[in-house]
């Protein structure tokens, strides 16, 4: 059974006394049948906690500096159009009470938790997002990782891959972005060689889930693992580059998606680091000389993590030159940063 929980903050100019505030409110929750137990705060405000009929909660804090809050929970199937009436009420009360010392109030949409479709994932830089989907897709671990697909109103069915979104169907706009604007028209042929997900092109699981689930995306190009003009490798990237080296096999393009570029300010002690550099070194060793290496950074809020990236560059075997742009990611809810790489 899912949870609903609301929140009610004021925001003040001035500190207030609980003593003048929170008997004014008493009667509210009364009339609710929700009865107050109160904690001892060292001083710190008051802390005043209600439990009502079916399951509902309340939280009143009226803290020691410029700020009053309310949490109210209660399940799912609850009346909403009567717990809405109840935080309209204390909302007017309070308005009333802190009449001239309040400088915002701020009242969230209910967060749903413990429901059968998880809707709330984080961004690349840690900000709660919560998502419209409506409908579990499916659920399995393989031997790598959990892989979930859910599907979203907006941008159809999700990849999900160890809490991380990979892949919605809506994914034009990203391809597009990677791809950095490169005209294809008029050219007879090139090689390209991309480097997926690491959790991705070594699991056979997530090949197979998408295949079936995820067919807006991927198209039927899964359904063989080899076409007139492609080859799927199931493995580690990395044996693979190694090999292409030895045997002297180069590209026009290498499109990198391995993974997003670790956020720690520290790369000389970060494994992620030191594993992304060297891939990123054999990825530009199998490049023509004309050719260009297309990658992903991250969200563009991560500014040190570009500057550490732009320095890792410089101590590659060869030198090489780079040009990089913001694009929106409609199913990340981010702009992100793609890099276009080649040799001087």
């Amino acid at each position: 059974m899912a949870l609903r929980h609301y929140t009610l903050d004021f925001k003040l100019s001035v500190a207030v006394d609980f003593a003048s505030t929170v008997p004014y409110l008493l009667s509210i929750f009364h009339e609710e049948e929700m009865t107050e137990t109160v904690h001892e705060t060292n001083g710190q405000g008051y802390l005043g906690t209600f439990i009502g009929q079916n399951g509902r909660f309340a939280v009143l804090r009226v803290h020691s500096h410029e700020l009053v809050t309310i949490d109210l929970q209660c399940y799912e199937e609850d009346n909403i159009g009567q717990l809405d009436n109840l935080l309209d009420a204390l909302e007017t009360k309070l308005k009333g009470i802190l009449n001239g010392k309040i400088t915002r109030i701020k009242r969230l949409p209910a967060l749903v938790r413990g429901a059968e479709v998880d809707r709330y994932w984080p961004t690349n830089d840690g900000r709660l997002v919560e998502y419209d989907m409506d409908r579990l897709v499916c659920d399995e671990d393989s031997a790598y990782q959990n892989i979930k697909i859910l599907h979203s109103k907006q941008y159809g069915n999700i990849l999900i891959l160890k809490g991380d979104i990979n892949l919605a169907d809506s994914d034009v706009a990203y391809n597009k972005a990677i791809m950095n604007g490169e005209n294809f028209a008029g050219k007879e042929s090139f090689t390209l060689l991309i480097i997926p997900l690491q959790s991705v092109n070594i699991d056979q699981q997530v090949i197979e889930m998408s295949k079936k689930y995820m067919r807006r995306a991927c198209g039927n190009i899964l359904d063989n693992m080899e076409g007139d003009c492609y080859k799927i490798i199931v493995s580690d990237c990395v044996p693979v580059l190694k090999k292409f080296i030895e045997e002297g096999n180069t590209f026009d393009y290498v499109l990198n998606e391995l993974t997003a570029i670790p956020m720690s300010t520290e790369p000389k002690e970060d494994s992620a680091w030191e594993f992304l550099r060297n891939v990123l070194d054999m990825s530009i060793k199998v490049l023509r000389p004309s050719g260009k290496y297309l990658t992903t950074a991250d969200c563009v809020n991560h500014t040190e993590s570009h500057r550490l990236y732009e320095e890792e560059m410089g101590k590659l075997s060869c030198p090489v030159a780079f040009t990089k742009k913001e694009a929106t990611v409609p199913y990340f809810m981010e702009q992100w940063v793609m890099y276009c790489l080649w040799k001087k």
